[in-house]
């Protein structure tokens, strides 16, 4: 799917950024079509193998087969990740549906010029009352694109809810983190709460607090650490939309100041989730990243009960499973704890995995019984 710049025969800057290329191999051999941008080191991102013009009609095919695979393995989701990227044969191209709410981001220099036809495709494949463009990530810089926000159907007249195995949440499409909401864990949130009982726990980096939800409707008695304000009156406010504020309590504080000042004899929880932002984003940034990383999950683990549990992510590619893995064994023994694996996990099935692009699996989480 990807064809990097050294791989190119040619002098690369003869070639419009960003429009169509075909590729062949030196036998002259048609290898697919994609679009070029000759100041990426990712020269040529593939969007056919086969022969076929790349119009209207291609990006309905492909948004529809997207769609149809979605109602195949989660038919009863009112909300998804309806386009992934290189996972869905589309490279650059991201779009969650919350709702009739369809959240855009046009990652890459080529499919931003093919905004149009993009937004025209979603539009007649999945019924929506609004579309926002949110083309804010500050990956399009490397792409030589500008940051911008823009609602291009609409107008949204409220914050649109979903729902996810009876929790409703509000999600904030226009300013929140990513497209406003995490749909990658929601098969980890369900999974692990599974597993809870009644007891005190942590949802630390809660963000619109969808974890510590699904613990509190199981009848835990959940505190939600975040240092935004605006993330922690989303999570009470979705608390109360469930009727569950008074199992929840909330701490605006930096996390790893909040988890220092709560190791002692008297405090012990019995079980804490820790769905930290990516502390690494380049492969430069690899030990410093580890080192947060291994700090925040042994101060995690120095916090709960024998016998509790810890629900941990790292959503860094650079990370892979096996330096995950080697961290949490060195955060446990910094902490002086024993800990179990309950069960290894990645992102939802709507963030499907391309096996040849190793970069679509990025999600690591663990459940930890802590000794």
């Amino acid at each position: 799917m990807w064809i990097f710049s050294n791989e190119i025969a040619g002098n690369l800057k003869s070639f419009d950024p960003g429009s169509l290329v075909e590729i062949y191999d030196k036998s002259g051999e048609y290898l697919g079509t994609g679009y070029i941008n000759p100041s990426s080191l990712i020269a040529v991102r593939l969007l056919t193998r086969d022969k076929e013009t790349i119009d209207s009609a291609f990006f309905n095919k492909r948004i529809r087969a997207a769609v149809k695979f979605r109602e195949r393995f989660m038919p009863e989701c009112d909300s998804f990740r309806a386009v992934f990227s290189e996972g869905d044969f589309l490279p650059g191209l991201i779009v969650d549906k919350y709702g009739d709410c369809l959240v855009v981001q046009l990652l890459t220099l080529g499919m931003d010029r093919m905004k149009d036809i993009v937004l025209s495709a979603l539009d007649e494949v999945i019924p929506c009352s609004s579309i926002v463009l949110r083309n804010d990530g500050r990956g399009r810089l490397l792409e030589g694109l500008p940051l911008y926000m823009e609602i291009a159907k609409g107008p949204i007249e409220q914050m649109p809810i979903i729902h996810e195995a009876g929790i409703a949440l509000e999600v904030n499409p226009l300013s929140g983190q990513k497209t406003g909401f995490f749909l990658d864990q929601r098969e980890n949130r369900l999974a692990f709460c599974s597993l809870l009982e009644t007891g005190k726990g942590l949802d630390l980096f809660c963000y619109s607090g969808d974890w510590g939800l699904h613990a509190a409707a199981k009848g835990c008695n959940v505190t939600f650490v975040d240092d935004s304000a605006d993330a922690l009156e989303i999570a009470g406010r979705n608390a109360a939309l469930n009727n569950l504020s008074e199992r929840c309590g909330y701490v605006k504080e930096d996390v790893f100041s909040f988890l220092r000042g709560q190791i002692g004899p008297g405090i012990k929880y019995d079980f804490v989730i820790l769905d930290p932002p990516a502390f690494v984003k380049s492969g430069q940034k690899i030990n410093e990243g580890l080192r947060g990383y291994r700090e925040l999950n042994a101060l995690a683990m120095s916090v709960i009960r024998k016998g509790g549990m810890l629900a941990t992510s790292s959503c860094s590619y650079h990370i892979d499973k096996g330096i995950f893995a080697d961290m949490l064994r060195n955060a446990a023994r910094d902490a002086g704890r024993m800990i179990r694996l309950l069960e290894w996990r990645s992102q939802g099935k709507d963030h499907p995995v391309l096996m040849s692009v190793p970069e679509t699996e990025y999600l690591k989480c663990a459940f930890l019984e802590i000794s």
